[in-house]
């Protein structure tokens, strides 16, 4: 049974959602699988503008699912590094997809789901909802998702919550960057829709450029290398035909062609 679904409206919003209500949403080999193929599909998709990953029932994501965690329990060295390159592989392709992505998290996220969360490019989360990177709780770490993670909540908040393991809540998950906004839970869809109309309003070509634009400086040192790399992006996106029509439309104080969709 396919424990995750994607729809895709009229405007370019695709919707991934984890729908595993009963068991808090918590993924196992086959949801990893069913997650990878539904990112990698979007990520494909030149129509699809932003992607918004959400969960169905109270809880975001518990993490590992219990039964799945069983199994691994009894695998053998090669059988445990082929199982994390799997769930290493979905989120790198979550990290990776081109268009804006956007979490959505309305209760508890653990562990793995952390993972999820800090691969998105944005997250809006309830105040009610709470946070635990578990693993060294039972013996484990939280090895696959660690690269993500760091990169949101940096290298300080990382040291404690990957050590301690203690739950924190939505307002400390904002003050640490892992989420990006906070409201209550009756203004959660509505606050996402208006990140989601601000996203929309800018040239969508700037918007993934923007976003490769950060993965490529974003800690390397500033070489001559580097400065030509950024001094190419602007002039390639100048001479574009959606930054002609973007620059021409400002200064002809008209809408751009992508607004009049």
């Amino acid at each position: 049974m396919n424990k995750v679904s994607t729809q895709i409206d009229n405007r370019g919003i695709a919707q991934v959602t984890l729908n595993n209500p009963e068991k808090h949403n918590a993924f196992d080999d086959q949801i990893i699988a069913q997650l990878t193929e539904a990112f990698s599909a979007v990520a494909a998709n030149p129509g699809v503008r932003v992607m918004l990953l959400a969960s169905e029932g109270k809880s975001f994501s518990a993490g590992a699912d219990l039964d799945w965690m069983k199994r691994m329990a009894g695998y053998s060295y090669q059988e445990n590094f082929k199982d994390a390159q799997a769930l290493a592989e979905m989120l790198k392709t979550l990290h990776q997809i081109p268009q804006p992505t956007i979490a959505r998290v309305q209760g508890a996220a653990f562990g793995g789901a952390v993972g999820l969360i800090s691969c998105c490019d944005m997250a809006v989360g309830s105040s009610t909802a709470s946070f635990a990177l578990s693993e060294v709780k039972v013996g484990l770490v939280p090895a696959t998702i660690s690269p993500y993670v760091i990169a949101a909540i940096g290298e300080r908040a990382a040291r404690r919550y990957f050590m301690t393991a203690e739950r924190f809540d939505a307002q400390i998950a904002q003050h640490i960057g892992l989420l990006s906004e906070v409201v209550n839970i009756e203004d959660l869809d509505n606050q996402l829709s208006q990140l989601i109309d601000v996203l929309l309003a800018n040239g969508p070509e700037a918007v993934n450029a923007a976003k490769k634009l950060v993965s490529n400086v974003s800690g390397k040192a500033i070489t001559k290398e580097l400065i030509d790399h950024t001094c190419e992006v602007i002039a390639g996106i100048r001479v574009s035909e959606q930054g002609q029509d973007g620059l021409n439309a400002f200064l002809d104080k008209r809408k751009p062609n992508w607004l009049k969709d």
